[in-house]
């Protein structure tokens, strides 16, 4: 029987947060559930922010998973603009500041820390997060509702017309399009050879060419070292390939070149980290310390292909929450693992992949074959058909499916496409399986063999050549 009084609190209202909270709630609806949360936007998509930019979401209130009346009728208690600055966990309680500067503690008997992540700027010299969050700043990141309304002032207040946009990951080229759909001009940066590094370069190329063809500049093979901001411009500094420093002139710049886990409260207070300094979980999310939880962008991610990892995903962060929300409320439920499925939607093309590309599989000891198949989305007879990359990755010896990465155009199903592969995946499945499925078919929306299939007998055709 649960005591009245016992308090669960949760540190962060974002996916994690929020995911916990609510199936901790749920389970045991006499548990006191406190969210301090550090700005006053609970459940806010963050994912969603660079379609608020481009004017696609008319209003970033809709933005909102749950509203907070919503979220209130749960039970749950929110402290909005509550900045926790130190647990003490012998003692059971955390230390916050308040917005108007007080200071003061809340006890519990359970703790669940949902931070997330920060922006990464270690690489630029002279940069930190304090100097950008400085009114005005011409530099910036996007990472919360701040950061937006930060970036939607200078758009509407200044006569900005130049952007650089330093990284050229999701967020990045999300960005570049949201902004370019504004009139716009967009210069995107990238150290390596091609865009979008989570997939190979040669899907990359098409995605950079997709860019290029709706106005925007990407600059690859460049690093950029510095940035400097004057009165009324940035200043990008960076070295190409032949070690030659470049500088080029912007209204405003945008940093998107990563994120790493914000860890310092849990580190301070003696929770052991592993991968890229993440928190160390269990299988049940809790951490080294006791009665205290963690999930979401701050911890170790469980993979089933590369055991563990630092994976920075909302999917994983919704999941995360909510195992933990199990666990505090006493019913043992285990994360399962991800395999880093993620999909981005540019202008009229989607690109997709999960588990392994294949310099990732030979890494951890498989041998890889990567096979690329270009097959129609659906019947060609039928009006509208579009082809679809599918690249292919399984293991020579074993005939095991490790990855997947598939281009396509947006309408044609690329991303349940990939969602088929990611169930095959964690489901270990051979390439050769994926022609058992029993798979939905008509002329307009597919074949009798579906892509994926066509995908894998190509795989298989080659597979058998060596």
């Amino acid at each position: 029987m649960v005591n009245k009084d016992e308090i669960l609190l949760v540190i962060g209202g974002s996916d994690a947060g929020i995911s916990a909270a609510l199936k901790a709630k749920e389970l045991k609806p006499n548990l006191k559930v406190q969210v301090l949360l550090a700005d006053e936007f609970p459940n806010l998509s963050i994912c969603g922010l660079p379609y608020a930019v481009s004017g696609e979401v008319e209003n970033w209130h809709s933005l909102a998973h749950r509203s907070l009346k919503e979220l209130e009728d749960t039970g749950i208690e929110f402290h909005m603009n509550t900045v926790v600055k130190k647990i003490q966990s012998r003692e059971h309680f955390v230390v916050a500041r308040l917005n108007d500067d007080t200071i003061q503690k809340y006890y519990y008997d359970k703790l669940i820390v949902a931070t997330g992540a920060v922006p990464k700027l270690d690489s630029l010299a002279g940069l930190n997060l304090k100097r950008i969050e400085q009114k005005n700043s011409r530099i910036h990141v996007l990472h919360t509702m701040d950061d937006y309304f930060a970036i939607e002032n200078e758009l509407t207040s200044n006569s900005i017309k130049n952007i650089a946009i330093v990284g050229a990951g999701y967020i990045g080229i999300e960005m570049a399009e949201a902004l370019q759909r504004r009139q716009l001009n967009v210069t995107i940066f990238q150290r390596g050879s091609e865009v979008l590094s989570t997939v190979d370069p040669d899907l990359g190329k098409i995605i950079h060419k997709k860019l290029v063809s709706n106005g925007i500049k990407v600059l690859t093979d460049l690093t950029v070292s510095e940035i400097k901001e004057n009165k009324t411009t940035v200043d990008i500094i960076g070295t190409d390939m032949r070690e030659n420093n470049n500088v080029f002139s912007f209204d405003l710049a945008l940093i998107v070149i990563g994120v790493k886990p914000n860890t310092d409260i849990l580190v301070e207070a003696g929770a052991k980290t592993g991968v890229n300094g993440a928190i160390k979980v269990d299988n049940y999310m809790q951490t080294t310390l006791p009665d205290i939880w963690a999930a979401g962008d701050l911890v170790e991610t469980k993979h089933l292909l590369l055991d563990w990892t630092y994976l920075p995903l909302g999917t994983t962060s919704h999941k995360q929450g909510r195992i933990a929300g199990f666990n505090v409320a006493g019913v043992p439920r285990s994360y399962k693992g991800s395999i880093g499925t993620q999909v981005l939607k540019v202008y009229d093309l989607v690109v997709a992949r999960t588990g392994l590309l294949e310099k990732e599989a030979m890494n951890v000891g498989f041998t890889p074959l990567t096979v690329t198949t270009d097959v129609d989305d659906h019947k060609a007879y039928f009006p509208g058909s579009n082809r679809i990359k599918i690249k292919l990755t399984g293991d020579e010896n074993t005939g095991k499916l490790l990855g997947a990465q598939l281009v396509g155009k947006y309408g044609s199903e690329v991303a349940k496409r990939n969602d088929i592969f990611a169930t095959a995946i964690y489901n270990d499945m051979t390439v050769s399986n994926i022609n058992d499925l029993d798979l939905s078919y008509s002329p307009p929306v597919g074949s009798p063999w579906d892509a994926i299939q066509l995908a894998a007998q190509n795989w298989e055709k080659n597979a058998f050549k060596k």
